[in-house]
């Protein structure tokens, strides 16, 4: 086949150790990811004070809205190319490839046109505080403008996942991170481009790290090099991506609304509650690096051996999954329930006492139920890399509404501590509708297979 020393079949071989081998290459990158994001708030609170740290974490749910749609669409539209891969079947995955440029080419116009027209406007419709609000805006507007550079780096480097390869997006990533954290130093010290300068380290970063994919797919993988042919237009795969793009991208949208939501409840609470919980989520976030790894990896996994009709294969990885997930999720909750607070001090100084106690008590109350959050990461994906990716709108819809019922009914009779049990309450809910919808769509495709039908 060439040069494509880089592809993995993950439909042969022990579950175990393919999963875990997969999950760990894309944990070091995610990890880089999560520490330049951790070194990029550390910088604009050193620098730039607590206010500029505050104002760009009251972004996070907006920017989770826009950019996880931008990062669902393509992680949507690798399936069917893992679902061919796995099949064999390289000139429809050539197609999906082209078509999935072309369809991620056009929402980028799209959104990013949208996004910033009415930036300012959805940041005053949450409930920004004033005092937060100009530093939001510099951040966030620069980051939609650089909603195309998303869609590519998350497309090329989906599909090099989709290919069994989860070593070279890590070390692109890895790359763009030290990228990322020299040019926030530059951007915001020697320059005093201030947070807006924060905003476009991360987009030159990301947009390094798209190029070294690029450049990875033509001169490695023979079996990506597209012809004229290719590019023919072709509705049944742009049906097909659609199928499975829009709902990964609108399952993380409709997440995030609750996000919103509760994030405005928050921003009603206060300044401090703003400060603790954007602190205590980027602790958590931290400790979940294993969870998305092992839920991006359980995506390629289930696209490769439904392509290759291995059901069997496919559900001995699950449980192979679940055991990785549940196992790490009680070793982080021992450790943030001891050292949670120490945590939170890389980002708030030791003065500020009630910020650091609400921190901890916000990665305690999470990291309690990180069993039920490495089930939605693990079982999610694993049904969208099925080619399921419906059920995933529904699971988001469920974490959606536990998020926006505890921000509406009880955050405001309770307060911070029923923010605390936001996510938990979300997680909760989503398992209760995926782990019942797996076992559906695996008996439904054991039919489908049994009769010979294709998948799609």
């Amino acid at each position: 086949m060439g040069r494509n020393e880089a592809v993995k079949d993950l439909t042969v071989g022990n579950p175990m150790g393919l999963i875990f081998r997969f999950a760990l290459s894309l944990f070091w990158g995610m990890l880089f990811q999560q520490l330049y994001n951790i070194i990029d708030k550390a910088i604009v609170s050193w620098f730039l004070g607590t206010e500029a740290y505050s104002g760009m974490g009251s972004t996070g749910a907006i920017n989770f809205l826009i950019m996880g749609f931008c990062m669902g669409v393509c992680n949507g539209f690798a399936i069917p190319v893992a679902q061919r891969f796995g099949a064999k079947d390289y000139k429809s995955m050539r197609k999906f490839v082209t078509h999935a440029i072309m369809l991620c080419s056009a929402f980028a116009l799209v959104m990013t046109v949208l996004v910033s027209v009415f930036c300012r406007q959805i940041l005053v419709a949450m409930k920004t505080p004033d005092s937060l609000l100009d530093y939001a805006y510099q951040y966030i507007i620069v980051i939609f403008l650089g909603i195309p550079v998303t869609y590519m780096y998350n497309l090329l480097s989906g599909i090099i996942r989709a290919l069994g390869d989860s070593k070279h997006p890590v070390q692109y990533l890895i790359i763009a991170s030290i990228i990322n954290i020299g040019l926030d130093l530059l951007f915001i010290i020697p320059f005093k481009w201030g947070i807006m300068g924060a905003a476009l380290a991360t987009v030159i970063a990301q947009l390094a790290a798209g190029i070294m994919c690029l450049v990875f797919i033509i001169r490695k993988i023979d079996i990506l090099k597209l012809s004229k042919e290719d590019w023919e237009i072709d509705k049944w795969h742009f049906a097909i991506l659609c199928n499975m793009g829009i709902p990964m991208g609108l399952q993380y949208s409709i997440t995030a609304i609750g996000s919103v939501i509760l994030q405005t409840a928050i921003n009603g609470v206060g300044p401090d509650a703003v400060t603790a919980v954007t602190t205590g989520g980027m602790v958590g976030m931290f400790f979940c690096i294993p969870f998305d790894a092992l839920g991006s990896t359980m995506a390629t996994y289930g696209g490769q051996n439904v392509g290759a009709k291995k059901l069997d294969h496919l559900s001995q990885g699950l449980v192979a999954a679940i055991k990785l997930g549940c196992g790490y999720a009680v070793l982080a909750f021992i450790v943030l329930y001891f050292f949670g607070r120490n945590f939170a001090m890389l980002f708030l100084d030791a003065s500020e006492v009630k910020c650091l106690d609400d921190a901890h008590l916000f990665v305690i109350y999470n990291s309690m139920f990180y069993v039920p959050l490495a089930l939605v990461n693990i079982v999610r994906f694993l049904i969208q890399g099925m080619g399921f990716s419906m059920f995933a709108v529904i699971a988001g819809i469920m974490e959606m509404i536990g998020r926006t019922a505890v921000a509406v009914l009880l955050v405001p009779k309770v307060g911070y501590v029923a923010i605390c049990f936001a996510s938990p309450v979300a997680w909760v809910l989503a398992d209760a509708f995926l782990i019942p919808a797996f076992i559906i769509v695996r008996n439904k495709l054991r039919k489908i297979f049994s009769g010979q039908v294709e998948v799609y």
